[in-house]
């Protein structure tokens, strides 16, 4: 190559780069404006996490303990808002984009890493998911990070990669669980590609999952510590048993995939597959592959015998941005790339207009999209304004109770400034959720308690008291034609087990 097409080739690079840099710049920008105008209540996985960030530890009943960590800095830097909480979800979902773009310029050119990298910052779900708070969102930064450094580690004798490929490994383990597929998708790279099992025998490789397993240990001895109970919560969510398999629920993922990833290019990912059980593709085309179908693959699998979420496959859509971005460079298939872009900043676009004017209008067919995450401020209120009036009577509450997940945690979250105490209802021996660890209703708690619970006169909690006096029922807006119905019981008299 001559000098002046090398001088060529580096001014195009830094245009690519540049239309990376302000197409990013310019998607965080949106999202941290749509965070000020987000009208949406935390959700209680959100509100849930929050509170776990109020006291540090290195594990969690469901989740390991990196979201905690995160939202506590956060918090502690801009304040306990909504908008506080859920601040860092944009500025990592730029940053895996960055992973995205490293990925792609290792495996192909710069053009195919900055594209890619763009496709990836307005796919779907990174749409919603930027809105929200989740154990997704640091997940997805690591394993993009750990898949550039692992690209790295096949083609150079430096350390470096190794170093990198491990911190990027344990970080996403104490972010998610799901971080453990990587190793699986290692293992079915290296048993398809002949070429590289070379790696099989690198020390380095197995430096950098020494380095990740050490970072994983404080949350193994937590849970040792505390029965396993992360681990006894994801056995849980599986949910295997009772019918043998379930067909709905595998198309019901399946389908959902076309969401996250987007229609065209979930679509384009299926013939990428179909191809690659007919011809040998590139050696790049075949690590993304490993990186991608075997996790997809895996969750329909769980989803057939069981359930699965839709986001359960999430660490698949980092490859495979990648792959159908190379793909499509490849077979210039601009209209159906462009035609994706279309549809992907639409989605942009209508989900910062959605999450601004959230319980104010209504999708067709009655949809409402936000409905989980309305009215829960407004619930919070209602029983704070039971519990003072109350207080006024000369009649105060001992504590509030909740007897499910959601409203603990949503009443934790919006009456963090409360005086009297909140607890949750354990029915059983063993903890259903962290609230049922860590904050109980036991028989210490004397005098009245003041039970708020979205069951209605289902709740099975009054049964448990001597004395339990209804005392009213109260419904609250939810957005659109939505309410959210709390029942208020006064309870004394706690008969125990």
């Amino acid at each position: 190559m001559s000098d002046m097409q090398r001088s060529a080739g580096l001014a195009d690079d830094r245009r690519w780069v540049a239309l990376l840099a302000g197409g990013l710049a310019g998607l965080l920008i949106l999202r941290l404006v749509a965070l000020a105008l987000n009208r949406t209540d935390l959700f209680f996985d959100e509100a849930q996490y929050w509170f776990w960030s109020l006291e540090p530890a290195f594990g969690y009943y469901s989740k390991p303990p990196l979201i905690a960590w995160i939202i506590g800095v956060s918090t502690g830097v801009c304040g306990v808002s909504e908008f506080c909480v859920r601040l860092p979800s944009p500025f990592l979902h730029t940053a895996t984009a960055l992973g995205i773009f490293l990925i792609g310029r290792q495996l192909y050119d710069t053009r195919t890493g900055v594209l890619a990298a763009l496709v990836f910052a307005t796919l779907p779900a990174v749409s919603l998911s930027s809105g929200i708070i989740s154990t997704d969102v640091p997940l997805l930064v690591f394993w993009a990070i750990a898949l550039f450094a692992f690209a790295r580690l096949a083609d150079t004798q430096d350390w470096w990669p190794a170093i990198l490929l491990g911190l990027a490994f344990g970080a996403g383990l104490n972010a998610k669980y799901a971080m453990a597929w990587f190793v699986v998708c290692v293992v079915i790279y290296l048993v398809a590609t002949p070429a590289r099992r070379e790696l099989a025998r690198d020390v380095r490789l197995y430096a950098a999952l020494a380095i990740g397993a050490a970072m994983i240990v404080p949350n193994l001895l937590w849970n040792q510590q505390n029965k396993f109970a992360t681990f006894s919560h994801t056995a849980d969510n599986a949910k295997w048993g009772g019918a043998l398999v379930h067909p709905e629920k595998a198309l019901e993922f399946f389908g959902a995939q076309f969401g996250v990833f987007g229609p065209i290019l979930f679509g384009a990912l299926l013939v990428i597959c179909w191809r690659a059980s007919r011809q040998r593709l590139p050696e790049a085309d075949r690590m993304l592959l490993a990186f991608s179908v075997p996790v997809i693959a895996a969750i329909l699998v769980q989803a057939l015998l069981s359930r699965a979420h839709a986001n359960w496959a999430a660490v698949a859509y980092v490859a495979a941005t990648v792959l159908v971005t190379a793909t499509m460079i490849r077979d210039v298939a601009w209209g159906w790339f462009k035609a994706s872009a279309a549809i992907h900043v639409a989605v942009v676009v209508l989900f910062v207009a959605g999450m601004a004017t959230a319980g104010l209008v209504k999708l067709p067919f009655g949809a409402a999209p936000f409905s989980r995450t309305l009215g829960w401020e407004a619930v919070a209120d209602t029983v704070r304004q039971e519990a003072m009036a109350a207080e006024a009577r000369g009649e105060p509450y001992a504590a509030i109770l909740s007897d499910d997940r959601p409203m603990t945690a949503e009443l934790l979250y919006y009456m963090r400034d409360a005086k009297t105490p909140i607890y949750a209802w354990r029915e059983t021996a063993k903890p259903r959720d962290h609230f049922e660890m860590v904050r109980p209703f036991t028989a210490a708690v004397k005098g009245p308690v003041l039970l708020a619970t979205l069951g209605g006169d289902r709740s099975q909690v009054p049964l448990r008291f001597a004395s339990a006096k209804k005392i009213g029922e109260k419904s609250v807006p939810a957005g659109v034609n939505a309410t959210r119905r709390v029942t208020f019981f006064r309870l004394s008299g706690y008969m125990g087990e």
